[in-house]
């Protein structure tokens, strides 16, 4: 982000880029626009950052809602493990802050809907398979990178993978997604009816297989127009849900028409984890390589240069009418005292490194940061308010690090 002459130059530049990150985040910060959609505890809403432009979108979590249902550990885990991750497959954290009423995460925006609307709201249900494809190797990228962290998802489904204005697509929400430590595994019964993984639905322990499974329904899902063990808006008991995951077989229409998009789903859909695609050494390797993604070259993918089948209309709304957005009724009996101010401490952490600098780079603000006051200071309007020390101080406790035993 520096053009830099010297030593010198470099580390004043990097104090100064440092102490422009570090600014406290506030609502100040942001203009707030239209609602795009509710989660569990609150509304999404489009904002932009006022200083460079930069548009994003601000998932607002009731402080009050969190409280009452206990969110606490489900909204600081997903805040800690998005401040982990930079992925072009994944939904990023830029900004996380707090306001008197809620807790706020600013995302990537995602323009272009949901995959759940696409598959049924765009004509006839399903996808063309070329469209069904490309989505499925994003996910499957985003997973990949997941999983190098560490981090099983546990919630795949098509209203958590999100298109972007170009028509790439993200994996968002991710609430239950959890960390599993190395050669270890976990245990916990979570995540969405008829796409849990049957290792899931009986309790079992596992790793990142859950995954795969979740993977096996999109695919299936955005071919066949419907899912696996449960039609859409088919009235049936949880229970009997669970049954067919655990005891039936998916049934094939002639819409698998190609061979290999109906391998893939068997292969991800296999009931036992140790025998389903992606559940053995080579990860998400072995799923790349699978015949289904022949027309894939994943290296392009990965560098965002490929072209998406899809492009979404600018102009179009790929959701509810807002006014069809159920609004959030108050929540009563619940009061914030100071006990939980430990918590929003651990959230409200301001600017996320990685996503400000991209940020600086796309809006050409890097520019300013790079401009210099009289006798190559800082420029004017970083010197009111100053810094918390004067930058003399610090530069020379910089320069002054403790030596070694050898002198260096």
């Amino acid at each position: 982000m520096c053009k830099c002459l010297n030593h010198e130059d470099n580390l004043l530049q990097d104090v100064m880029c440092k102490y422009a990150l570090w600014q406290p985040v506030t609502k100040n910060t942001f203009r707030m626009y239209r609602v795009l959609g509710k989660g569990g505890f609150g509304e999404v809403c489009a904002c932009q950052v006022r200083a460079t432009g930069k548009m994003y979108a601000c998932k607002k979590l009731e402080k009050k809602r969190i409280k009452k249902r206990n969110g606490e550990r489900m909204a600081l885990n997903e805040k800690q493990i998005l401040q982990r991750i930079n992925s072009r497959f994944i939904v990023n954290l830029a900004y996380a802050f707090e306001t008197k009423d809620a807790l706020c995460l600013v995302l990537t925006i995602m323009n272009g809907g949901d995959l759940k609307f696409h598959i049924h709201n765009m004509g006839n249900p399903g996808f063309e398979e070329d469209r069904a494809v490309f989505y499925a190797a994003e996910i499957t990228c985003g997973l990949a990178d997941l999983h190098s962290k560490g981090i099983v998802y546990r919630d795949l489904k098509p209203e958590n993978i999100l298109l972007d204005d170009n028509g790439h697509v993200r994996i968002s929400d991710l609430g239950l997604a959890e960390e599993v430590p190395e050669g270890e595994t976990i245990k916990g019964r979570v995540g969405t009816v008829g796409y849990m993984a049957p290792e899931v639905v009986k309790n079992e322990r596992y790793s990142f297989s859950p995954d795969w499974w979740g993977l096996g329904c999109i695919i299936y899902e955005m071919i066949e127009g419907k899912g696996p063990f449960r039609a859409r808006k088919e009235k049936v008991r949880r229970e009997e849900v669970d049954r067919r995951v655990k005891e039936d077989r998916e049934v094939y229409s002639s819409k698998f028409s190609n061979p290999d998009c109906c391998d893939i789903c068997q292969q991800l859909l296999q009931k036992d984890p140790t025998g389903r695609l992606g559940c053995s050494e080579s990860g998400a390797n072995a799923v790349k390589a699978h015949p289904f993604f022949k027309t894939i070259n994943f290296k392009r993918l990965e560098a965002g240069i490929e072209d998406p089948p899809f492009v979404p209309d600018r102009r179009a709304v790929y959701c509810k009418d807002v006014l069809d957005i159920e609004q959030f009724s108050t929540v009563k009996g619940v009061n914030l005292d100071p006990t939980d101010d430990k918590f929003y401490v651990k959230f409200n952490t301001g600017s996320v490194s990685y996503a400000w600098q991209q940020e600086m780079i796309e809006t050409e603000c890097f520019k300013e940061l790079n401009t210099f006051g009289p006798d190559g200071g800082p420029s004017p309007d970083l010197e009111d308010p100053p810094p918390p020390e004067n930058r003399g101080g610090l530069l020379e406790r910089l320069f002054r690090r403790p030596r070694n035993s050898e002198g260096h």
